[in-house]
């Protein structure tokens, strides 16, 4: 049994994980704007406290709570997330796009922060696990502020990772791939104007299809909170396409590599120049 604190348990991919690593009989701590009262009842390894991820100063309140109830946790899954401001960017409300970033990136580095003084009291491994996709390894167009917060996520676990390299912590980001949800129905709500013609087709599809497996986002943060997955940090991971569960077999070759990174492709590596 696992103590795990993960933020975004409301709704979507965040309550499916919810109810998965219950049924795993971890202990939940979930954090999330909406009330969780429904799962409190039904639930009684489920806690929850109403924060927005996105300021600082109560999430820092939440985390002195945990820290009074539980002796230490042993993951963290940054979950939470909204895609926000939708359209050409540069016809954007800035307002908007700003809390676009605030909400999924600050959100994120938020939740990290304020929870740091408890990582080292982890009885094994700490495990981190952040939620990124989205468009974070390539341009996605009229979705610039959830791709560069997406993005940004990505950035931020791979400095995280080189910064602790000698503590026992591993840090990843998952792309959980096209699950249907809420911002499925809000791409498809919003219309090929505003989104864009291959967004809402793309989203017509996936809803149609039944998007990807929620089972395979499961399996990969069961490996990563697992010890199975010790050593292995720093790296983004695709859910649905990733060989993800060959990788501690491979761990010290991984960690010299970047493999499963945000790089810079050289002109040498396509041919070209």
């Amino acid at each position: 049994m696992m103590n795990i604190v993960l933020t975004g348990s409301s709704s979507g991919i965040g309550r499916a994980l919810a109810h998965h690593l219950l049924g795993q009989g971890h202990r939940i701590w979930g954090l999330a704007r909406s009330d969780q009262s429904d799962l409190v009842a039904a639930q009684p390894n489920f806690r929850f406290s109403r924060v927005d991820v996105a300021d600082y100063v109560t999430v820092e309140k939440v985390a002195a709570d945990v820290s009074t109830a539980w002796s230490h946790v042993d993951a963290l899954i940054a979950c939470a997330g909204l895609q926000g401001e939708i359209g050409r960017t540069l016809d954007s409300d800035p307002t908007r796009w700003a809390a676009t970033i605030r909400s999924n990136l600050e959100g994120t580095f938020n939740t990290l922060r304020a929870f740091a003084p408890l990582m080292p009291k982890a009885p094994r491994r700490m495990k981190i696990i952040c939620f990124s996709g989205g468009g974070a390894t390539k341009a996605r167009a009229y979705f610039s502020a959830y791709g560069v917060a997406k993005t940004g996520i990505v950035r931020l676990v791979e400095t995280i990772a080189e910064e602790e390299q000698d503590r026992p912590l591993d840090i990843n980001a998952i792309a959980p791939g096209a699950i249907n949800t809420r911002l499925t129905d809000e791409v498809l709500a919003l219309g090929p104007v505003i989104v864009g013609e291959q967004e809402y087709t793309a989203a017509q599809k996936q809803k149609l299809a039944g998007g990807a497996s929620l089972e395979k986002v499961f399996s990969l943060v069961d490996w990563l909170i697992s010890s199975t997955s010790d050593g292995v940090s720093g790296r983004l991971l695709s859910a649905p396409w990733d060989p993800w569960a060959s990788l501690a077999a491979h761990r010290d070759e991984l960690s010299k590599s970047d493999v499963y990174t945000l790089r810079r492709i050289l002109p040498g590596e396509r041919g070209l120049l």
